[in-house]
């Protein structure tokens, strides 16, 4: 046994040696990759002033070293990071970019492709878990090629609205083509897409496509009410963003079965009917935004201690009655807005309690009594950006 074990002893330097060796040669860019990449930088149009990344990309050093690129152990490219990079064109003939095939992550948001398409070619990154073209200036039909990555865990084609006309559409493909075969799907950002779809359409092809589906953000998608009851099919959905949508309907009390929901936004809805209280029991919810829907109608009810509420937003709703004593005890509570709603009765003592509170608005309701002393302080400490009461 002893002898063995000074065997062991003197072949261990080997092993190091050997190791160190083999993470020198892992650690260097493939020469395919890095003639790639230039390629890349050489046919796309971009400020050089402005670049944070690919300016610094020079055939005298270490690709994998470059700034905006992740490699494996094995030298290859598998992520390419040209956000903000005030690109401005030659993407749609960027033979570089179409050559990592071992891309796994591309990000290519905040730039200004001058209302070019989405490049069909990058169906041919067959390997990409991440796609990430929000704000990047791309104009035009979402091109079906999209519809065939379908190892795409995250997918954001988030574009602004100029006018209230959106740069990008989903006509053909309309949705369901397009994440029919997304299955791996966890992350869908369409905000600004017009996808000019009713309630049952749009429900039905996310439900019956996407069964990991946990981020859900469909804002100004042109979408229409009411939401279908499919739509609770998807049970891991932790953010639903619908905001300024003309969904035209009540608020299902399905919502309120997501045991995961974090965030709900439906501002500018145009929501209808009594809102499901049991929403303001969903422990893991921490921001609540109904801005803006004149004709919703709520209370809030008694509030549990342990949900993990941090912003509710309900100004410009029918909501009324009287604030619960309970809302002190809502710790994590940061920022509350409630103006011009048809709140009433006494402002509860216990929201001195609420110390991670930086913005208070209660203006506009029929409030009778003063905020608590505790609190009074709050604008001039910082605390809060502002403090309104009409009382």
């Amino acid at each position: 046994m002893r002898i063995q074990l000074q065997s062991w002893l003197l072949f261990i330097p080997f092993l190091a040696i050997f190791a160190i060796n083999m993470v020198l040669v892992s650690g260097q860019c493939q020469s395919d990759q890095q003639s790639l990449l230039l390629q890349l930088k050489s046919s796309l149009k971009f400020d050089v002033n402005q670049s944070v990344h690919m300016v610094k990309w020079s055939q005298n050093t270490d690709c994998c070293n470059w700034s905006g690129i992740v490699c494996d152990v094995g030298g290859l490219v598998t992520g390419l990071n040209l956000s903000f990079e005030s690109i401005s064109g030659g993407i749609e003939n960027s033979t570089g970019l179409f050559g990592l095939q071992y891309l796994q992550r591309l990000n290519l948001a905040f730039n200004s492709f001058n209302a070019t398409q989405i490049p069909s070619r990058l169906a041919n990154l067959t390997n990409l878990t991440y796609l990430n073209l929000s704000t990047a200036g791309f104009a035009g039909q979402i091109p079906v090629e999209i519809s065939s990555m379908t190892r795409l865990v995250t997918l954001d084609l988030s574009t602004l609205s100029l006018l209230g006309s959106a740069l990008l559409k989903l006509e053909n493909p309309n949705l369901k083509e397009l994440v029919q075969d997304l299955k791996e799907l966890r992350e869908l950002y369409l905000d600004g897409v017009n996808i000019s779809a009713q309630g049952s359409e749009w429900c039905k092809a996310l439900s019956s496509s996407l069964p990991n589906l946990q981020v859900l953000s469909l804002s100004s998608c042109f979408l229409s009410g009411p939401v279908h009851s499919s739509l609770a099919d998807l049970h891991s959905l932790s953010v639903i963003h619908l905001d300024q949508n003309n969904l035209s309907s009540p608020v299902p009390d399905f919502m309120s079965g997501f045991s995961n929901l974090t965030s709900l936004r439906l501002s500018f809805c145009e929501l209808t009917g009594v809102f499901p209280e049991k929403i303001f029991q969903v422990q893991t919810l921490e921001t609540l935004d109904l801005s803006n829907n004149r004709l919703l109608e709520g209370s809030l009810p008694d509030l549990p201690e342990n949900i993990s509420l941090r912003t509710l937003m309900l100004p410009d709703t029918n909501f009324s009655g009287t604030l619960p004593d309970s809302i002190g005890n809502v710790k994590k509570l940061s920022r509350i807005e409630l103006p011009r709603c048809n709140f009433s009765g006494p402002i509860p003592t216990s929201m001195s309690k609420l110390t991670e509170l930086v913005y208070l608005d209660l203006s506009d309701n029929n409030f009778t009594g003063q905020i608590p002393s505790d609190d009074s302080d709050l604008q001039s400490s910082g605390r809060c950006g502002r403090l309104d009461c009409t009382v």
